[in-house]
């Protein structure tokens, strides 16, 4: 019996520890979080499908929940070993308060940051990828530009325009805070017609991203992730400094 007991307290944590690694691939998508990231100074945050926000996307919906993104971002800041972060975006856009909610945290972030799109970064995905410090941009990766869309019932009064012009504002004067793009140029892409098939906008694509002045540079992994070392040196010797 007491063999028998000694084995089951054996496998206990085994099974335990497999579990919460499987937990953390059906939540996170991947299998380390920030706390646990002993093995690299930099931390990789996905971004992919539907950005999620108030309300729940169907299950067969690739989606990222920014209840999820939120914590991690606090656990980024706090954790020492973490020097740099870099942000992988291939969305489709999603929910505006909860794409601006990751935006502002991304900026506001103390550490050096790099965001790379891949596939596409469109719609809500665009003020993401431009919160970094510095943005590249995938040759064949495109970007959705276009107005501020409701889904659901509309109340067909003035003060709904006013609320939809109120929100387009911040998403217009977020991108053009955090990069190198004009508000009039951005807004012209935004409304120009003829560009998408079915609807209002334009789809930027590659080295026109960064003609643009939204993204920093046309490039792949190896470039962001050579960047964001450059970044993580840079800051190091400022502080460096400072304390000397």
């Amino acid at each position: 019996m007491d063999i028998f007991k000694n084995d089951t307290e054996q496998e206990t944590p085994k099974e335990e520890k497999s579990s919460s690694l499987i937990e953390k691939i059906q939540q996170l998508g991947q299998t380390n979080v920030p706390q646990l990231s002993n093995d690299s100074k930099i931390h990789c945050l996905t971004i992919v499908g539907q950005i999620e926000g108030h309300l729940a996307l169907p299950p067969q919906n690739k989606t990222t929940k920014y209840e999820h993104l939120i914590p991690q971002l606090v656990a980024i800041e706090q954790n020492p070993k973490i020097e740099g972060l870099l942000v992988v975006l291939n969305t489709v856009g999603g929910d505006v308060e909860a794409g601006l909610a990751i935006s502002e945290m991304l900026a506001s972030l103390s550490k050096p940051t790099v965001s790379i799109v891949l596939g596409g970064g469109h719609s809500i995905g665009v003020p993401i990828a431009v919160s970094c410090d510095y943005s590249f941009i995938a040759e064949t990766a495109t970007m959705t530009i276009h107005p501020v869309r409701l889904t659901g019932l509309v109340i067909g009064v003035p003060q709904t325009f006013e609320y939809l012009d109120k929100m387009q504002d911040r998403v217009v004067n977020f991108v053009t805070k955090h990069s190198n793009i004009t508000e009039d140029t951005f807004k012209d892409l935004m409304f120009a017609k003829g560009n998408l098939t079915r609807d209002i906008g334009t789809n930027v694509i590659g080295k026109d991203a960064v003609k643009y002045g939204l993204m920093n540079e046309v490039g792949g992994l190896g470039q962001a992730i050579k960047k964001l070392n450059q970044l993580i040196d840079l800051q190091k010797e400022e502080q460096g400094g400072i304390i000397q």
